[in-house]
């Protein structure tokens, strides 16, 4: 007899369902960096220097990638075996903190004197300045208390002196914290970025280089307040920033006032051109790292597997430069020979496409490029064959 009644149809049994797999938590974008210069290498930190020299070569997607990583690229390329000939020097690193201490001191009295003598007009120097303490754990923690001072600092009305403040800047997705010497804030509201050098200043002339390198510095800190001041009441970042240097041969500090709106302008658009450093991580092959114990052999392949911008100007900003170089000259790049001279030379490459295309063994002659390799390399054979021949070259 059956279980079932009478003419009604069994009764529906669920199916067993497979329990369905639980999705692969994601990588975060700061677990992806970690892992990219080795899980136990501490970040290190972008400055502004290293963030201008970045914003001047914004094609450059290796060393955005290896400084939003936070990779130290002097000790990278010292283990590729090509390490960067430039730095600053130990006697040079302690006399530059010497004079920034003595400008410094008393509470800031001879900073705050010669801001006023530069920018204040007819203002007298103030007798005294608040100086907030910035002390706070991490990076993190101290651009959150250098944002909170300044707010303070501009709503008191009064004169601030903010002694080495930690400001945060998103570069390429990835925040960079930077560390200006001082930023005053004025009874009006308005912050002036103070930049201390230790190269001297004679006859109130200092070297341009010099001097233009601290502009593009300053103008990237200028940046990062903008952020800050964008979101206080009554804050506004001063354009002009004040460079103090050490007078003549001395070690008394003169300042002067260097105008930054160009160097910002053009250091903002750069950083909007660079490539976000999660797209770059997205196209590496699994695995790759820059960790400093892996093999030359390994560090190779990784450097290798971003593309780079090298250009002739990346000796002085990168220390990359000399392993970059090296590649681009051995792969026939006319990048070696300069930014100009690359964008002279159209859609040929390589010095070999070139001196082919000027010999008429490669190349569209309808093209203006090789058209004018063909007519320089004429020109050429002829004053040699001139030369060769007796006939003086005129």
């Amino acid at each position: 007899m059956s279980e079932y009644p009478a003419g009604g149809p069994p009764p529906q049994i669920p199916a067993t369902r497979a329990p369905s797999p639980q999705p692969k938590p994601a990588t975060t974008l700061r677990q992806r960096l970690a892992e990219l210069r080795g899980p136990a290498v501490a970040p290190h930190p972008l400055d502004a220097r290293a963030l201008a020299a970045l914003a001047a070569n914004p094609g450059c997607k290796r060393r955005a990638l290896l400084d939003g990583a936070g990779v130290d690229k002097a000790v990278l390329a010292t283990a590729l075996g090509s390490p960067a000939a430039f730095g600053q020097s130990q006697f040079a690193f302690v006399r530059g903190n010497a004079f920034e201490a003595k400008v410094k001191a008393d509470g800031g009295t001879e900073l705050l004197r010669l801001l006023v003598e530069r920018l204040g007009g007819d203002a007298d120097a103030p007798a005294t300045a608040t100086v907030p303490d910035l002390t706070a754990a991490g990076p993190e923690g101290r651009a959150a208390r250098t944002a909170l001072a300044l707010r303070e600092a501009t709503a008191a009305g009064g004169w601030a002196l903010l002694d080495h403040p930690m400001l945060a800047l998103e570069v390429a997705g990835s925040p960079a914290y930077l560390e200006p010497d001082a930023v005053v804030v004025h009874p009006d509201g308005t912050w002036t970025v103070v930049e201390i050098k230790s190269f001297p200043m004679i006859d109130s002339s200092a070297d341009a280089a010099k001097v233009g390198a601290a502009a593009r510095q300053s103008a990237v800190y200028v940046l990062a307040l903008e952020r800050i001041a964008a979101k206080t009441e009554g804050a506004e970042v001063a354009h002009r920033v004040l460079l103090v240097c050490p007078k003549d041969f001395s070690n008394l500090p003169t300042a002067s006032v260097v105008d930054v709106r160009k160097q910002r302008a053009v250091t903002s658009r750069q950083l909007t051109r660079l490539t976000r450093v999660e797209d770059i991580a997205a196209g590496l092959p699994e695995g790759t790292t820059f960790d400093p114990g892996c093999s030359p052999e390994e560090l190779g392949t990784a450097v290798e597997a971003v593309p780079a911008a090298y250009a002739p100007e990346c000796l002085a900003a990168c220390e990359l430069a000399f392993h970059c170089r090296s590649k681009a000259r051995a792969e026939g790049a006319v990048e070696s020979l300069g930014r100009s001279v690359r964008g002279e030379l159209g859609g040929l490459t390589t010095v070999a496409g070139v001196l082919a295309a000027a010999a008429g063994k490669e190349g569209d002659p309808a093209d203006p490029t090789v058209a004018a390799l063909r007519r320089a390399a004429a020109l050429r054979a002829e004053a040699l064959a001139g030369v060769e021949g007796g006939v003086p070259c005129r």
